[in-house]
């Protein structure tokens, strides 16, 4: 074990000498950033599919989930082949990202779980499990939502005493159905704002601006676990969900930099 130690800490000191960079850390309160492909792949557990510091959000695959653990696991449907994604930050994105990557493969969302946690913040971590027949779809689903989080982290605004959070997709699928209620093949919007007053007017301000369904509220005894957010969840036409979900990310930045500091992203917005 020594050897090996000694190996691998010899390969990373050439690769640094040869220009690989390490990165540094962001903001806290989203992750910001993909951990490093090398020191990734240096896992030795099978299960592992891959990990990013964008939310502290970690991918795995089990190929053959114990029969006893599958009673006991909380989920829609039973299946042999169980994805596993896994963050302390974010939620809305990680959905989202699982979203696209049930279109993309032959998988399913067969629970989606909200902890209290945030590092300490004001919203959400989340558990995203999801099924299939195939390891390598599963595994691919994984990797697929773990790509996307760059994208959807975009409207994902950070300031000391809040955050603000935009989703957007013109067709849901399994995961935004299954997390909001969002009907499959509709445009979905998500409007979020911490402190949840903000948020409170950010829907206010989302649904005056376009014609569009209210799916539900959520507020902190109502729909979340118990955070710190108002997060309204729209459908609808494809055109009114994205006004909408832009004039709410419109008077959320303003009003949450009232508070003493300018929101700011990780990531370029998506949402245009």
């Amino acid at each position: 074990m020594m050897v090996q130690q000694q190996l691998m800490n010899r390969i990373l000191t050439e690769l640094l000498q040869q220009g690989m960079t390490l990165p540094a850390s962001s903001s806290q309160s989203s992750g910001g950033i993909m951990m490093d492909n090398f020191l990734n792949s240096t896992s030795v557990v099978p299960e592992f599919v891959g990990a990013s510091q964008t939310g502290d959000t970690i991918g795995m695959c089990i190929p053959s989930v114990d029969a006893i653990l599958l009673d006991h696991l909380h989920v829609s449907k039973k299946f042999t082949v169980i994805g596993v994604l896994s963050s302390r930050t974010g939620a809305g994105p990680q959905i989202m990202a699982m979203d696209e990557a049930v279109k993309a493969t032959n998988t399913e969302v067969i629970d989606v779980e909200w902890p209290r946690d945030t590092k300490g913040g004001a919203g959400h971590g989340v558990l995203i499990l999801i099924g299939g027949y195939d390891p390598s779809d599963v595994r691919s689903a994984i990797q697929v939502a773990l790509d996307n989080l760059s994208r959807t982290f975009g409207d994902v605004y950070n300031a000391a005493a809040g955050h603000l959070e935009l989703q957007f997709t013109a067709r849901a699928a399994g995961a935004v159905h299954m997390a909001f209620g969002a009907p499959e093949g509709k445009a979905y919007g998500l409007i979020c704002g911490a402190p949840s007053g903000i948020g409170v007017v950010m829907a206010d301000t989302a649904i005056k601006t376009a014609g569009v369904d209210v799916l539900s509220f959520a507020s902190p005894s109502h729909g979340t676990s118990f955070s710190n957010e108002g997060t309204v969840h729209i459908s609808g036409d494809s055109g009114a969900v994205r006004q909408a979900v832009i004039a709410g990310r419109e008077v959320g930045l303003k009003l949450l930099a009232q508070l003493g500091e300018k929101p700011v992203a990780d990531f370029p917005s998506y949402i245009r």
